[in-house]
């Protein structure tokens, strides 16, 4: 039985900071479904690492609600490449949004952090109680000290302020308006990429990272959104809550659906000198599935959709 809401959608004003990314366009497509007054502040209008324009937009509009989806993202080579960027940028998203929502009086905030918050040898699945337990992964370490530094930021107000601050740690997530790097992107659409290019070069093979033997979860964007509009209504916690799909897959067998899909022959080799990441992440979704939120999308049926978009759009 679901759960009684414990907070009104219903004719709030909700402003989706990072509206432009591919999570913040999912939540966008989300929120049409509900009663609500859509603000609008894009990257080109509003830069959020400047903290007197953040405070300055979020007094001049009032929002009911903010959803905190802005970030600087990347894969484990990305991550590799600019530590002080990923740290910084982040660091200052959180803090001017999270800063500018408190002086501005907004009732409800939705912080999404990341499943690399938890401990690189974290038990699985990961429950939340794992949080600051142990030693992060050291290819995304300044990526998620930044997450984590924004979540603890919402902590305080909640336990200072009585702010209704709330964060929320997704699995690795995927699907349309994803942004499609070989050697930056996320796991799905680095992996898509190149095997979409190696199946137009008529390559013989294709090579990806690692040993192909970690066990990834993987959430598809749309599922993503609809269990953020889902947290909204009935989750109020300094506790944090994981969503997640469930579904476990190895990265090799993630390259041969992929490679299905996409309709590409050859054969799909490791290079294992490059980085694995955490050997397993799997989130325990124990707490939101109890408040009647399952993920829908199976991996190959988010994949396909992806990939179809990704013809659409490329």
């Amino acid at each position: 039985m679901r759960p009684k809401p414990i907070f009104d959608l219903r004719g709030k004003a909700i402003w989706v900071a990072g509206e432009t990314g591919m999570v913040g366009k999912a939540v966008l497509k989300q929120l049409q479904s509900e009663d609500v007054q859509i603000l609008s502040a894009p990257h080109s209008a509003l830069n959020l690492t400047d903290n007197n324009k953040t405070y300055q937009w979020l007094a001049d509009n009032k929002p009911n609600v903010v959803i905190v989806a802005a970030a600087k993202v990347g894969g484990i080579g990305a991550n590799m490449a600019e530590p002080e960027a990923f740290y910084e940028i982040n660091k200052l998203i959180g803090e001017n949004v999270i800063h500018g929502a408190f002086q501005a009086g907004v009732q409800k905030l939705l912080y999404l952090g990341s499943s690399c918050i938890y401990p690189k040898m974290a038990e699985q699945p990961i429950k939340e109680e794992a949080f600051l337990t142990g030693d992060l992964e050291p290819t995304n370490e300044a990526y998620a000290r930044a997450k984590i530094e924004s979540i603890q930021l919402c902590q305080k107000y909640r336990v200072e302020q009585g702010c209704d601050y709330i964060s929320v740690m997704p699995t690795n997530l995927y699907g349309a308006h994803d942004t499609f790097d070989a050697e930056k992107s996320h796991v799905i659409p680095a992996m898509m990429l190149k095997i979409h290019q190696a199946k137009i070069n008529t390559d013989s093979s294709v090579i990806l990272w690692g040993t192909g033997t970690p066990l990834r979860e993987f959430l598809y964007v749309d599922d993503l959104a609809k269990g953020l509009t889902h947290l909204l209504k009935y989750y109020s916690s300094e506790e944090i809550i994981n969503i997640g799909s469930g579904e476990e897959v190895s990265i090799k067998d993630l390259a041969e659906t992929i490679s299905d899909i996409v309709g590409f022959d050859g054969e799909i080799e490791f290079d294992a000198s490059k980085p694995d990441g955490v050997p397993r992440k799997l989130l325990d979704c124990s707490k939101i599935n109890a408040l009647d939120w399952q993920a829908e999308t199976p991996l190959k049926q988010g994949v396909e959709k992806t990939y179809q978009w990704f013809l659409e759009n490329s």
